[in-house]
């Protein structure tokens, strides 16, 4: 029932936010760019409407414009063996790598990061919390749609319109969870704000229909 409220409460502020905004026009990079001033890699392609990671290295995708509290969806897959994610409030933490919260998205029963389970299977706050056991995950190589609810502290991560993870970054048991995750040592890590990332883990992924909207 909490969560069912949870979701409730975050489901009915966001209908009273603006329209949502494209965030990919299917065959450029607008709205995007590499860090440090860098060009996409080479791995980043255009592929009939989508966003195609290759297999060949690709570098990071940030988005040009920094936000707080905000829905965002799209939708993706990966190939057999894969791994990706979308990172957000990523900012340079101790300038000398980005960071961000991370919506893990993964072939979670042939990648090794996959099969360690928990928070390192797809829709986890990666190596945080955990997603719902019963997540309506499809079979690699079919289309997911997430999506990442970002309002007031509150994260809640979606998938194929199934609540499946959140948490409450402003709560001691959010400092917990970070105190025995990877990010414990990265001081100003989730500040509140920050970029949309897109990873490179070299694997091939493709996304399309990337939309947002501020909250």
């Amino acid at each position: 029932m909490k969560h069912l409220l949870t979701a409730f409460l975050i489901s009915t502020a966001s209908s009273y936010a603006g329209d949502f905004v494209s965030l990919f026009d299917g065959s450029t990079f607008a709205g995007w760019h590499a860090p440090d001033g860098k060009a996409p890699g080479a791995g980043w392609v255009f592929d009939q409407g989508t966003l195609h990671l290759n297999g060949t290295p690709g570098g990071m995708l940030l988005s040009d414009k920094e936000y707080s509290q905000f829905e965002l969806e799209w939708d993706w897959k990966v190939e057999e063996g894969g791994n990706n994610g979308v990172k957000y409030w990523a900012t340079k933490v101790g300038g000398k790598e980005w960071l961000g919260i991370e919506y893990q998205m993964i072939d979670d029963h042939k990648h090794p990061d996959g099969l360690k389970g928990g928070s390192h299977t797809t829709a986890s706050i990666y190596d945080i919390k955990q997603p719902a056991a019963d997540k309506p995950l499809k079979p690699v190589g079919e289309w997911n749609t997430s999506r990442i609810v970002v309002r007031e502290g509150k994260i809640q991560h979606w998938l194929n319109g199934v609540l499946v993870c959140e948490a409450d970054t402003k709560t001691e048991e959010w400092k917990t969870m970070i105190a025995a995750s990877k990010f414990k040592n990265k001081a100003g890590f989730a500040p509140g704000k920050g970029h949309i990332m897109l990873t490179d883990h070299t694997d091939k992924v493709w996304y399309k229909n990337i939309k947002i909207r501020e909250l």
